[in-house]
């Protein structure tokens, strides 16, 4: 038995989704309360579902736990209905739920060494969905970019998707090698959010293709 993935990451293993329409108050990610976590550079997390709906950024699986079944954490998420509201119209059943804080990178070959593949899968039980994770950019940095690859030192496979205010895109981030280009000199703000495969996010990528 093999786990449930959807059509739309089998080639390319991302896709560029219809950006946010709504709109995105920076008083909803600026209030949050924010940890030290350092994930694919200079980084920190406002941690909105969490495996026990703590403040907690660490994988689900130090509670024995697929990335599935979030929790959410309710101070955090009392001051951002907006992240709440959209994780739950995807329909898919959600896992981590956060907020990354990213700083300015000092060079585009930083970004590189910074890539990484996620571990989305580690207590995924064989025959349900496999997790994948969705972004969505609150800040508008147009010259920012998500590096995906392959593999970390295929530079041939490489795509960047640009970080525009309200872009949305999902991949397969325990497939594909990323990290983010941020030349910014204000910190860059995205919600991630680890969704299970299956027909309810096949159903939402298909509605919200571009």
């Amino acid at each position: 038995m093999a786990f449930k993935r959807i059509a739309a990451l089998e080639e390319k293993g991302y896709v560029e989704l219809r950006p946010f329409d709504g709109d995105l108050d920076p008083s909803e990610w600026e209030s949050l309360e924010y940890v030290d976590w350092k994930s694919g550079g200079d980084t920190n997390f406002a941690i909105l579902a969490s495996a026990n709906g703590e403040h907690d950024p660490r994988g689900f699986w130090e509670y024995g736990k697929p990335d599935k079944g979030g929790v959410w954490v309710e101070d955090n998420v009392e001051k951002s209905p907006t992240f709440k509201k959209w994780t739950e119209s995807v329909g898919a059943d959600f896992g981590r739920v956060r907020v990354i804080k990213l700083n300015k990178s000092v060079d585009y070959d930083e970004a590189v060494r910074n890539m990484h593949k996620d571990d989305n899968n580690r207590l995924t039980e064989d025959g349900t969905g496999w997790v994948v994770r969705a972004w969505l950019q609150l800040t508008d940095n147009p010259d920012s970019y998500m590096i995906l690859r392959e593999s970390k030192d295929d530079v041939d496979s490489e795509v960047r998707v640009h970080l525009p205010k309200g872009a949305i895109f999902l991949v397969d981030s325990e497939r594909l090698d990323h990290a983010v280009y941020h030349p910014g000199d204000e910190p860059r703000y995205a919600v991630i959010a680890s969704f299970e495969s299956g027909p309810e996010l096949e159903s939402w990528v298909e509605a919200n293709k571009k």
